[in-house]
């Protein structure tokens, strides 16, 4: 529901879901050099395979672009272009916001947080989940 609720609420602005959590991720003040592919990939708790489509389609929409990383030429930065700037402050952000005041319709502050708290110990537990099987293909950490 998250994805098909969420992504009528941004559609448009010609984004889905995945593309706003790209955004977001890059709209942090930690990210304005940009971003490796990897710690992209680690900050959404995706695979990089699941990510690269999601990237393809920002670069060619002109909302990303994706460049040498001069620390490291084997390494690709995603940054935020001003075209996908504008999207997100101008555009996406103010949609997302509305939406969540929508869905948190009817929660009390103390709601909120006992939310937060299971969300937090359930994401714990798929991280922990996630490891365990990684370990067990031989997989590094």
């Amino acid at each position: 529901m998250l994805h098909k609720t969420g992504s009528r609420a941004i559609d448009s602005e010609g984004l889905t879901t995945q593309q706003w959590a790209v955004l977001g991720a890059l709209s942090r003040d930690r990210a304005k050099d940009g971003m490796s592919i990897g710690d992209l990939a680690r900050y959404l708790k995706v695979s990089r395979q699941n990510l690269s489509g999601v990237l393809s389609r920002l670069e060619r929409d002109g909302r990303i672009c994706l460049a040498a990383d001069s620390r490291d030429r084997r390494s690709r930065l995603v940054k935020m272009t001003e075209t996908g700037r504008h999207v997100w402050e101008k555009g996406a952000q103010p949609k997302i916001y509305d939406y969540y005041e929508n869905a948190l319709t009817g929660f009390s502050i103390n709601d909120m947080t006992h939310t937060l708290h299971y969300m937090l110990k359930l994401l714990e537990n798929m991280e922990r989940i996630d490891k365990e099987q990684g370990e067990n293909r031989g997989e590094a950490p």
